[in-house]
């Protein structure tokens, strides 16, 4: 590697670690022709101590850009050193690194030089390289820029595996505070044009035979969250929305970094980014994706925010003491997905299991469930008989006593929590 393409490659891959929507599932691309690289069901992916992901090679095409977002270290203001990669240079990266085993697949995202459809097209190149030059079956993510052309759009969902596109701020408010020159509507339209699309092959597959692969591991997006002074109601409502209208696969979180000390706008959080409350977020989104949580009922406007101290989970069942406790050898699945301490997997084994007899304490904890945290809102064959006047307040401060999570501990000394 030249001096010039290692120098380049250290100012595009460190522009890009602020982009968190980098892992993959889903797609099932496979090798073919003696090609490079197989996706599987996707890839393998490690993660850095702020949990970024890093397995793929995760660069920038350029740090250029003609927009000035204040939250943004590309943005056109900021002084620092500007790089751009050409299509070749990024197809050879990828596949040399490919070949020393030391990625799996490809995250390419770029600042937005001369125009959106310029930019797209020389991105639309690298990919179409990679797949019909070098016969490379690896993983692919691409980001869509903002305002590019349907034609660019839908030709480029040929080739990757996963597209996204980020709707930067949760809110229109912050978004026109802090990037005046964006706009949620632009997003959602190509959002929009990527759902339509994968809505019409799917018809097409009952009818035709072999019709192409178009982003087969979906669509995803991702919002900035601490920038701006929305609420969580605001950031979990919108995501959604978007779940709900365009399909998405996954909506990304990204704990504001503060970048920009120019701008006295934007919040001094110190060095470190909210983690803790990036963390409960995606426990909210895992809630509503898989546990049949409604948005509403984890925020409303008498709870706009998430309480940091407990989980959204642990949260709802304290709000709600009329729903417990439930008797786990008469309760039907989605009841006992809500209660603390259970989750998928052991929900679906109580089911199991209750059809050869009555469960007790001891056949719970071997099912893996936290035993401390789900006895106070459940009964079995042999539960002792708790106090009935307890109220949730002291259930919390019980459950806080008994010992709080490895994650909270971990946190709180960095970010200045005293639980």
């Amino acid at each position: 590697m030249s001096d010039r393409i290692r120098e380049k490659l250290q100012i595009l891959a460190d522009a890009a670690k602020y982009d968190v929507s980098c892992s993959s599932s889903g797609s099932n691309r496979q090798n073919k022709d003696k090609g490079l690289g197989n996706t599987g069901s996707g890839i393998c992916h490690s993660y850095t101590e702020d949990g970024r992901c890093v397995s793929l090679l995760k660069i920038l095409f350029s740090n250029v850009c003609i927009f000035d977002c204040s939250y943004c270290v590309s943005r056109r203001s900021n002084d620092v050193q500007r790089a751009a990669f050409t299509v070749q240079e990024v197809v050879d990266l990828t596949i040399n690194f490919y070949r020393r085993n030391y990625i799996e697949g490809l995250f390419l995202s770029s600042g937005i030089f001369k125009s959106a459809d310029h930019t797209m097209e020389r991105m639309l190149q690298v990919v179409k390289k990679l797949r019909l030059e070098e016969n490379f079956n690896g993983y692919i993510h691409l980001k869509t820029i903002p305002g590019a052309s349907p034609e660019l759009i839908t030709e480029a969902g040929l080739y990757a595996d996963r597209m996204s596109i980020n709707l930067e701020m949760p809110t229109e408010a912050g978004l026109q505070r802090f990037a005046p020159e964006k706009n949620h509507q632009e997003v959602q339209k190509d959002l929009g044009i990527v759902r339509d699309r994968l809505i019409q092959l799917k018809d097409e597959r009952k009818l035709i035979k072999s019709v192409p692969k178009f982003v087969p591991a979906g669509q995803t997006t991702q919002m900035v969250v601490g920038a701006a002074d929305e609420t969580d109601q605001d950031v979990i409502l919108m995501a959604d929305r978007h779940y709900k209208e365009f399909k998405l696969k996954r909506v990304y979180y990204s704990g504001y970094i503060p970048i920009n000390q120019t701008d006295q706008a934007l919040p001094a959080v110190g060095s470190a980014p909210p983690l803790l409350r990036e963390n409960r977020l995606y426990q909210s989104d895992w809630l509503m994706r898989f546990y049949g949580f409604a948005a509403t009922e984890l925020v409303d406007d008498q709870h706009p925010n998430l309480d940091l101290d407990i989980d959204p989970k642990l949260s709802w069942a304290l709000r709600h003491p009329e729903q417990f406790p439930i008797d786990i050898n008469r309760a039907d699945y989605v009841m006992i997905l809500r209660v603390p301490g259970i989750g998928v997997r052991s929900a679906k084994k109580i089911i199991q299991a209750r059809r050869f007899g009555k469960i007790h304490i001891d056949q719970l904890k071997r099912m893996g469930i936290a035993y401390s945290r789900a006895q106070h809102f459940i009964y079995c064959a042999d539960s002792p008989h708790l106090p009935q006047d307890r109220t949730p307040s002291q259930i919390r401060q019980q459950i806080l006593q008994s010992g709080q999570s490895k994650y909270t501990q971990q946190l709180s000394p960095q970010l200045g929590f005293g639980f």
